[in-house]
């Protein structure tokens, strides 16, 4: 009986003890646990962002304009006399060369008055021969003394004012001449028709044009030269001192979209249009094949070297608060600073600065707006394919430090890096 208690005892004990032990054990293992998720609390307490840096921008700048094509010479042909067009030889889109017949002009009021001015040289020329006649026989005279001195010297000035007439009257027919020569439309040089206003038949009026019943004048026709052309484009004044010889422009036309042509610079206005800003500057196209026609409209891409020490900035990391326009930056320490900044210029998903920040700057992407100034960050990397500010390292020269190791392999990093490349 007495061993039986003993016994018990025993066991009582060993049960007691175990359950002390677990006790313990189950006391510890709350403990670490709590630890634990006091730590995880404190670590999921403490923001995680993304950092990109300020970029230079490049020193050349592509600018896209509209341009206008005109022919390097383009003449509107009137006529020099009036009458009726009494044909046409060329028409629209015809190539011409030089001294061409364009069109003929039947002029009758300008011939008869051709065959009156030949009438009136006639006339004079026959009162000149008779006055040179008398002089000379005035002159035969006078070694017999059978006329005086002053009748001799009437005779010849006679003479000599017939001759002056003579020479008078020939000019007229001269120049009724050339007028008869203006009956004939010639091309001014080798060029192309681009337009041709005139038809058998039509009146042309003393101002040599073509008036219409609806009020309108017309030049009879336009002729231009497309071997090559000038192209027009406003410059704006930021870059109207860029503009320098040796400088090309690349443009394309909507008839050709998938051509590209090459201009030169020729010119430029060297003052700007007070209601636009923009200076006019001209280029030369080289146009053998003639496939490009005046009056065209061009998209027109120039290239021009600047001195730019601005910095661009992704528009996503601007902080818009009652501080103004800011971004938020993270030192050495991982503690936030907000920095004041000056925009020169908004683009689609960037914008340039002009002073506020380096390219030394850790500059948060998206920042929260729970983030403020001294709160402590964790930087992580965005996952894989989620970051699309920043470029691989391998292509950035000066690129953020890594996560570390711990922290690119640590599962809760990662989750954490995600919601930081998506954080509002």
């Amino acid at each position: 009986m007495e061993n039986l208690r003993k016994k018990n005892t025993v066991i009582i004990a060993i049960v007691l003890l175990g359950f002390l032990i677990y006790l313990g054990y189950r006391v510890v293992e709350s403990r670490k646990d709590t630890a634990s998720l006091t730590k995880q609390a404190m670590e999921n307490d403490v923001p995680t962002v993304a950092i990109v840096h300020a970029e230079p921008l490049p020193a050349q700048e592509t600018i896209q304009l509209p341009g206008t094509i005109e022919a390097w010479f383009q003449a509107p042909i009137y006529a020099q006399v009036s009458g009726y067009v009494k044909m046409w030889h060329k028409d629209w889109g015809a190539r011409v060369q030089r001294g061409d017949v364009l069109a003929e002009i039947n002029a009758p009021a300008l011939d008869a008055q051709y065959r009156q001015a030949k009438a009136d040289l006639a006339s004079e020329v026959a009162l000149y021969d008779l006055a040179e006649l008398t002089a000379d026989r005035y002159i035969a005279l006078r070694k017999n003394q059978a006329v005086s001195e002053q009748a001799i010297s009437v005779k010849v000035a006679e003479a000599k004012a017939q001759e002056a007439k003579v020479n008078a009257a020939m000019q007229n027919v001269r120049n009724f001449e050339a007028l008869i020569g203006f009956k004939t439309i010639i091309a001014p040089y080798d060029g192309v028709v681009i337009n041709r206003a005139i038809n058998v038949g039509d009146f042309i009026n003393k101002e040599g044009t073509i008036s219409t019943p609806q009020g309108e004048v017309r030049n009879l026709y336009t002729v231009a030269d497309i071997s090559r052309l000038r192209l027009f484009v406003s410059v704006p004044e930021r870059f109207g001192a860029l503009m320098h010889d040796g400088l090309k422009a690349h443009l394309t036309v909507p008839q050709f979209p998938n051509r590209q042509f090459t201009a030169e610079f020729l010119t430029t206005a060297r003052g700007f249009d007070v209601s636009t800003r923009t200076v006019v500057t001209q280029f030369v196209i080289e146009n053998e094949e003639k496939d490009l026609w005046p009056g065209s409209y061009a998209s027109v891409n120039l290239s021009v070297d600047v001195e730019n020490k601005h910095l661009s900035i992704p528009s996503s990391s601007l902080v818009f608060d009652e501080m103004g326009t800011r971004v938020a930056v993270v030192d050495d320490n991982n503690i936030v600073h907000f920095k004041p900044i000056k925009i020169s210029r908004i683009l689609d998903a960037t914008v340039e600065l002009t002073e506020g920040v380096s390219t030394e700057d850790r500059i948060i992407n998206n920042p929260s707006a729970a983030i403020l100034e001294g709160d402590k960050v964790v930087i992580v990397e965005p996952a894989p394919g989620y970051d699309l500010i920043n470029k691989p390292k391998e292509q950035v020269s000066g690129a953020s430090k890594p996560a570390s190791h711990a922290e690119t392999q640590d599962p809760k990093l990662k989750q954490q890096a995600l919601k930081a490349s998506h954080a509002p």
